[in-house]
């Protein structure tokens, strides 16, 4: 049995309920983009990974069972019999893992620069970024990601913001990063997408290297109700360069639910 961690989060709005749950080496300010688009809507808990921001670590070794337990915990303290969720790439796969195990809890589903149906080639391109941020240390290895989560228009227009998502991981727990990394790299959400029956957005940007239009097609073509949307242009930091651009696609597809 996953033993749960009690993780930091905040509640803001009014509404229906809406999680988001972020990625790796990142915290809830991810979602700061967002936000303004759905605090008026919903009311949005954001909350930061264990070991991520504020959050507790736990001791030895987690996967993606915890992280489970963790948001299921999230809502017992918030009192939400049900919501909707939305996560962005390891996020995508903790959502989709929550609505698995608790389907009654889920009214709906974002799946954002997430990744499944990986082949053997994908798979072993993403464990070799882990490995080589073991071998040679995250810090070193973290620059050649920065082409792969921003374009180069943002890169160039919005330094300071690439910087601060670069110290962000530095900062992060070492331990806790590569362990989130290797649960990103090493699950496969193909097996039992299909039995996830909550009505679900799939959402990528359409340079996104690993994450990448290829894969999420297959995602929307397994979940039984589901919605793809590829945004132009983007690579796989969609919420810190167009937050408000998937905050926007999140509202229209829980409203369309009626």
């Amino acid at each position: 049995m996953a033993t749960p961690v009690d993780c930091a989060y905040s509640v803001e709005g009014a509404g229906p309920p809406l999680f988001l749950i972020h990625g790796i080496g990142a915290a809830r300010n991810t979602w700061a983009k967002a936000l303004p688009v759905l605090v008026p809507h919903f009311t949005v808990i954001t909350y930061d990974l264990r070991g991520h921001g504020a959050s507790p670590r736990s001791e030895g070794v987690f996967g993606l069972d915890e992280l489970v337990a963790d948001l299921e915990r999230l809502r017992e303290r918030t009192g939400f019999e049900q919501a909707h969720l939305a996560g962005h790439s390891l996020g995508g796969m903790i959502g989709p893992a929550y609505a698995h195990r608790y389907p009654d809890r889920v009214l709906s589903l974002g799946l954002l620069s997430t990744a499944a149906f990986r082949t053997e080639d994908d798979g072993a391109k993403v464990r070799a970024v882990v490995q080589a941020m073991r071998d040679k240390g995250i810090a070193q290895v973290l620059g050649t990601l920065t082409d792969r989560w921003f374009t180069d228009a943002f890169i160039e227009r919005h330094a300071d913001v690439v910087e601060a998502r670069l110290k962000q991981v530095v900062a992060t727990d070492p331990e806790v990063f590569l362990n989130v990394f290797d649960i990103y790299a090493t699950t496969e959400m193909a097996p039992w997408l299909h039995e996830v029956t909550a009505p679900s957005l799939v959402l990528t940007g359409e340079n996104d290297g690993g994450c990448n239009p290829r894969l999420n097609r297959a995602i929307d073509a397994a979940l039984p109700r589901s919605e793809l949307v590829i945004l132009d242009g983007y690579k796989h930091s969609l919420l810190l360069e167009a937050g408000d651009v998937v905050a926007g696609h999140i509202k229209r597809f829980i409203e369309g639910l009626g």
